[in-house]
């Protein structure tokens, strides 16, 4: 037997302020789409905006549903929205945040294992690492240069 360490690079900054011009952007863009999410149930609100290699700027927001399965996440709407128009276009960086109706988010919200599989997926689509940038309604930034750093055993098209 042996044992496979697993290890996460994260940058952490202690708030929006220190983020460098262009992620502070995306993630105000972020912030913004929050304003049209759907989320009449959990009143749980994701906004999302990716930035695109040809420098476009595409925002997603959760798009709740009655019945829930149906719902879709903020990422996957920015994701799959920005596929549809421009798809041959990279994502390099994606934005996301979140709102709570029951509580104030003072930590980064990361993406759901779904997202997480999808940005993964653009990523392996694309041969390149997609930066992500995470945060709450206040507090600390997290940065991440690859969805690998929070999703490391990765399942692509490799295997099949």
């Amino acid at each position: 037997m042996k044992i496979l360490s697993l290890n996460a690079n994260i940058e952490v900054y202690s708030g929006m302020k220190e983020l460098n011009k262009a992620d502070k952007a995306l993630l105000k863009a972020a912030k913004k789409s929050l304003k049209d999410a759907y989320a009449p149930y959990s009143k749980f609100k994701v906004g999302a905006a990716l930035r695109l290699k040809n420098g476009k700027v595409i925002i997603g927001n959760n798009q709740e549903n009655a019945s829930f399965p149906l719902t879709l996440c903020a990422e996957r709407v920015a994701i799959f929205a920005a596929a549809a128009k421009y798809p041959t276009e990279a994502i390099e960086a994606i934005a996301i945040t979140a709102t709570s109706g029951s509580q104030v988010l003072d930590k980064p919200v990361t993406p759901c294992g779904s997202c997480r599989q999808v940005i993964s997926e653009s990523e392996f689509r694309f041969k390149q690492d997609i930066r992500v940038i995470l945060y709450g309604e206040k507090g600390e930034v997290y940065v991440l240069n690859s969805i690998k750093d929070i999703l490391p055993l990765t399942f692509d098209a490799n295997f099949l």
